[in-house]
């Protein structure tokens, strides 16, 4: 039979190691949601109108040629893309968990 003080040290660990799990679940979602909508956004902004009218391109008007191009444009949503494939698998290895 196991004594007072072993039971109550074996809930003590159990207990410090509940608010751990808590605390790295919620930092797993807020990862989640972040790369999630970082994905979208980088996805979807450069084939939106507000593309052209970005206050970082009027900066440097030499790179209009670059900024205007669908190979950057592409790239950048394959970044997103990316983006949202990490928010997808953290996603499914949360709820696996």
């Amino acid at each position: 039979m196991a004594s007072p003080s072993s039971l109550l040290a074996e809930n003590s660990g159990d207990s410090q190691q509940r608010p751990l799990k808590l605390w790295r679940r919620i930092q797993t979602i807020v990862f989640i949601l972040f790369c999630l909508e970082m994905g979208v956004v980088l996805v979807l902004f450069p084939w939106s109108s507000m593309w052209d009218r970005n206050y970082f391109f009027a900066l440097a008007p030499q790179f209009g040629r670059w900024f205007a191009s669908s190979y950057l444009r592409g790239a950048i949503s394959g970044v997103g893309l990316v983006n949202v494939w990490i928010a997808v698998s953290e996603a499914w290895r949360l709820r696996s968990a």
